[in-house]
C-alpha cells in the first residue's frame, strides 16, 4: 500500500469551508465527515482534514495560528495545464478566497496561489512533464547575441 498523507488544518465555519472546496472541484469522504470535521480528497493518496478549531484544539497543547496573519503552512496541488492554474485561482476568488502571490512562469513550470476563507495559503502548479530545460553549455553562455 502507498503511504497516504493527511494534512489537518483548523477552520472557523465548516460548511463555509466544504462550500469554498467544492467549488474549486473537490470532493469529500462522507465517512469522516460530521459537524465537527469533514475529509477532502485531494486524491487516492492525499487528503485534507478540515477540523473546526475547538476539535482541531484536542489535537494539539499548542495555539492554533491565526492564518489570516501567521503563515503556518503552504499547501500546493498540482493541475493538468497553465489553463487549469488560472481558472483554479480564478474560482477560488470568486468562491471568498482571497489573493496571494502574484502568478509566477518559469516556462516549464507555472503557479499562481490563493488563501482560503480562513487565509490558509494554497498554491496551485503546473509542471511541464518533460521537466526543467537541459541546462546550458559554458560555451553557450559565452557565445554572446547571435545575428
Amino acid at each position: 500500500m502507498a503511504t497516504q498523507i493527511y494534512f489537518n488544518l483548523p477552520v472557523k465555519d465548516l460548511k463555509r469551508s466544504v462550500d469554498f472546496f467544492t467549488t474549486l472541484g473537490f470532493s469529500f469522504n462522507p465517512d469522516y465527515t460530521d459537524e465537527n470535521a469533514t475529509c477532502m480528497i485531494v486524491n487516492d493518496n492525499a487528503f485534507v482534514m478540515l477540523l473546526v478549531e475547538g476539535f482541531f484544539k484536542t489535537f494539539t497543547s499548542k495555539e492554533i495560528a491565526d492564518a489570516a496573519t501567521s503563515t503556518e503552512a503552504i499547501m500546493a496541488f498540482s493541475v493538468d495545464s497553465k489553463d487549469a492554474v488560472d481558472e483554479t485561482v480564478r474560482k477560488a476568488l470568486a468562491a471568498g478566497g482571497t489573493p496571494s502571490q502574484e502568478v509566477q512562469d518559469y516556462g516549464f513550470m507555472y503557479n499562481h496561489s490563493f488563501q482560503d476563507p480562513d487565509g490558509h495559503l494554497w498554491e496551485v502548479m503546473w509542471m511541464d512533464p518533460a521537466g526543467p530545460p537541459p541546462e546550458s553549455t559554458p560555451a553557450e553562455d559565452t557565445a554572446g547575441p547571435q545575428s
